[in-house]
């Protein structure tokens, strides 16, 4: 059964939030960091990409990197740019995009809870990157950026969120430049607040959708502190990391999107053969773009053409995870045809979110690649069930939008 606890989170006084807001630490490369946070001191990147103000420091995971975005923190709440909450709360947070709104429940959720497999995972990490996180965050004594949970919808759960909401004034509503709608309410009632981790409890499991490397780290960090403290009684912040937890109703997955660059020694015709002896039906469908309207149809385009590829029954195995179609795309066409062995390490293919559309996927071809596919959606119960099932997907098969804002929520150590 899940824990999820009220937390003192420091976050942007409110004529701040706006300015401080930011993406994600990992959606951006060093350069395009430094360009969004341009003329404005206030941006979170300043402390969850702090190497943007360490021009001469070349090494990103260089130890003055992760002091820089302490002292950043420590800056931002002695100029009142952040405060911290009197007294622990939970937070709602509504997110809306192109119509869709997804409300979730800010909080902290247990160490021990992703150690027991309460809160499930569906990706491996990399030692890499996991260092980086867990020395950013036992340097700046922080959770920085929340993990994006989601859990089986709970109508009681959805119902308090909505009532709390009607009653009373969020402390931000604004629209960032992206046109992603970003509202929070404190809920500091203890009554209520009782109410919903009392219904937390009764969830089986939490579900990673996004930030496996956060909670890996978070997680590590909190195992150390255990160590530095072997008298700890398992009521310390450290043995919580901080969360947002959506219910499955409202997440939205867009697809992932690959772009191959050569044909791997095939010809057009030679390749068209091979598609056709793995099992596809291929129709050309001519420029106008195609997008895969449903599971097991994929989208192709090479030399300016649009082709729909649908695999035939007898391709398609009885198996959670071969069964996706990332897995068919990539066990039936990207490693036998294409020779993409390995899809984490292969230089000739990259990925594309299916936010940025189909066109990027021609523009790519048109730049610098030969040959791109789409696939359809993964569906948010295929990743509960690969979940639940403790099997791991295929590399970049999820895509969710929008992202959690950045900034608008720390929790302290």
């Amino acid at each position: 059964m899940a824990t999820v606890r009220p937390f003192r989170a420091i976050r942007p006084a409110q004529k701040y939030a706006e300015k401080v807001i930011s993406l994600p630490y990992d959606v951006m490369n060093r350069q395009e960091a430094a360009k969004m946070a341009e003329g404005n001191p206030y941006s979170f990147l300043h402390i969850c990409r702090s190497e943007i103000d360490l021009p001469n420091q070349k090494d990103p995971y260089h130890k003055s990197v992760y002091e820089k975005a302490k002292n950043n923190i420590q800056d931002f709440l002695s100029k009142g740019t952040f405060q911290q909450e009197e007294e622990p709360a939970l937070y709602i947070y509504r997110q809306t995009m192109d119509g869709r709104v997804q409300t979730g429940i800010v909080g902290t959720v247990a160490v021990d809870e992703y150690q027991n497999n309460t809160i499930k995972k569906h990706e491996f990490t990399r030692v890499e990157k996991e260092l980086d996180r867990i020395n950013h965050f036992d340097i700046c004594d922080a959770n920085t950026e929340p993990v994006f949970l989601t859990y089986r919808d709970d109508q009681r759960i959805r119902d308090l969120m909505e009532h709390w909401i009607s009653e009373n004034k969020p402390v931000y509503d604004f629209t960032t430049a992206d046109c992603v709608g970003h509202a929070l309410w404190v809920v500091d009632d203890l009554e209520t607040v009782g109410t919903l981790t009392s219904l937390f409890g009764e969830i089986p499991s939490l579900y990673i959708a996004d930030g496996h490397h956060r909670s890996a780290s978070a997680c590590k960090v909190g195992l150390k502190r255990r160590e530095e403290n072997p008298d700890y009684t398992g009521d310390e912040e450290f043995n919580f990391f901080m969360a947002v937890l959506f219910p499955d109703a409202d997440l939205h997955i867009f697809d992932y999107n690959r772009v191959i660059k050569d044909l791997n020694g095939n010809n057009i015709e030679s390749l068209m053969a091979k598609i056709k002896e793995a099992g596809f039906k291929i129709d050309k469908m001519g420029e106008d773009p195609y997008y895969p309207e449903a599971k097991h149809c994929f989208s192709m385009f090479l030399e300016g053409n649009w082709y729909r590829l649908t695999a035939k029954p007898e391709i398609i195995p009885d198996h959670v995870i071969d069964s996706l179609d990332v897995a068919i795309l990539q066990n039936q066409i990207l490693e036998p045809i294409l020779g993409i062995e390995d899809p984490r390490t292969d230089k000739r293919i990259d990925f594309v979110g299916g936010i940025r559309g189909l066109e990027e996927l021609k523009r790519r071809c048109e730049a610098d690649m030969k040959i791109a596919f789409a696939v359809h959606p993964v569906e948010i119960a295929d990743l509960l069930t690969v979940s639940d099932n403790d099997m791991v997907m295929p590399p970049k098969s999820t895509w969710f939008e929008p992202k959690l804002g950045s900034g608008l929520f720390l929790h302290q150590l």
